[in-house]
């Protein structure tokens, strides 16, 4: 073969083994003073790293773990931060090390509980993983972490490489892409609630989220791969209407959504709830929205702020309200989107487009939950939820 013909690829795949090491150009506080949430911006930099998304991709970040919890750990559990360990694969690091980036030192499961009760021999832990005693054992793991399963059950001696196999290696978290590659070249936008709370005497905190906040400054690099999506996408066609329901972060891809649109000149029709606890202090992006809206480039927005009243609204209620326009717009094809909440807000959401084909479609309950069902299939009902 003659080595001038020969055709030779040299793009680097960016992944879970190999990530991309994303510098951090920008972050802003996107609620406002009084609020009772932490909402994140975060403005990523992708020059030279070749990666392309589109609107409806997530973005993976792998995070460290802080250093207080993993000062903690090793206090609690008796480790020497400088002990070699070997990882599985074959590499040796320092414990420490080991700690702060390999390992999930906070998720706590049945499954650790059980081989962690090989060493300790604890009754009560053996107890609570009797089968016949599963309300304990979810009370247990409710709000608590590895922290406090070795405080709880000591086990003096125990080897760092026996603790170490018993967690989970450190898993990268999926964040919904918040930009349009076209409106924002060779950047990348996430919009991310930190997450803090206090449980069982400990203060706790998301990895991932306060990785975000607190460990990285502004200029230092994290590492990332992209999520590609090949179902929760725009129309390719440019002139199809699109109802967005988003409240909180699930805010974020109807963002990216609606720059690609205004960046390639779609002239479809575009609805969007949005919802979250005060219009004052918790409106994300609301410049943003109302300029577009403005513009045209965003035909309506409905806002549901559940405690700016007495009785609570969420996005639900305000399309139940629009329920004549909505069966409208999904009857001419509006693709309809949902992205958030999966445990509350996706089977309420869900449960109003039925309730909506019901009164506006004039169906029975099974003929609209058929109809519902119909919509998924020809994917014109897209979730992206979590």
């Amino acid at each position: 073969m003659n080595d001038e013909n020969t055709i030779c690829s040299t793009a680097v795949v960016y992944d879970k083994k190999n990530p991309f090491l994303s510098t951090l150009k920008r972050r802003v506080l996107l609620n406002k003073e009084g609020s009772d949430k932490e909402t994140l911006h975060l403005e990523l930099c992708l020059a030279g790293s070749g990666l392309e998304y589109r609107p409806g991709d997530s973005l993976a970040i792998i995070p460290a773990n802080s250093r207080q919890v993993v000062k903690q750990v090793l206090e609690t559990g008796g480790f020497d931060a400088g002990e070699m360990v070997e990882l599985k694969g074959g590499e040796t690091k320092p414990l420490g090390e080991v700690f702060a980036t390999d390992l999930n030192i906070t998720g706590i499961t049945k499954n650790i509980l059980k081989k962690y009760n090989a060493f300790a021999q604890s009754d009560k832990l053996e107890s609570l993983l009797d089968p016949d005693n599963k309300a304990a054992l979810d009370d247990y793991l409710g709000g608590r972490e590895v922290i406090d399963m070795i405080a709880d059950f000591p086990v003096p001696g125990l080897a760092a490489s026996d603790f170490c196999g018993m967690l989970r290696k450190q898993l990268p978290r999926l964040y919904s892409i918040a930009s349009s590659l076209r409106a924002h070249p060779a950047e990348v936008h996430l919009t991310i609630a930190i997450i803090r709370y206090y449980s069982h005497g400990r203060g706790r905190e998301g990895v991932c989220s306060t990785y975000t906040a607190d460990r990285v400054d502004v200029g230092d690099t994290m590492p990332v791969f992209l999520h590609y999506d090949k179902n929760f996408k725009l129309p390719e066609d440019g002139d199809t209407p699109i109802i967005m329901v988003g409240p909180g972060t699930g805010i974020a891809p109807f963002r990216a959504f609606v720059e690609e649109r205004a960046a390639t000149g779609a002239t479809g029709k575009s609805w969007l709830f949005f919802g979250a606890q005060h219009s004052a202090t918790d409106y994300l992006y609301g410049d943003e929205w109302e300029r577009y809206v403005a513009n045209g480039r965003l035909s309506r927005i409905d806002l549901a702020f559940s405690r700016d009243q007495t009785e609570k609204v969420y996005v639900q209620h305000r399309m139940l309200e629009h329920s004549a326009e909505m069966y409208s717009w999904l009857s001419d094809g509006a693709v309809f989107y949902v992205c958030g909440d999966a445990s509350r807000m996706a089977k309420d959401v869900h449960e109003a487009l039925i309730s909506i084909a019901e009164k506006e479609g004039g169906k029975s309950r099974e003929d609209a939950e058929a109809w519902v069902k119909q919509l998924k299939a020809d994917k014109q009902y897209l979730r992206d939820v979590y």
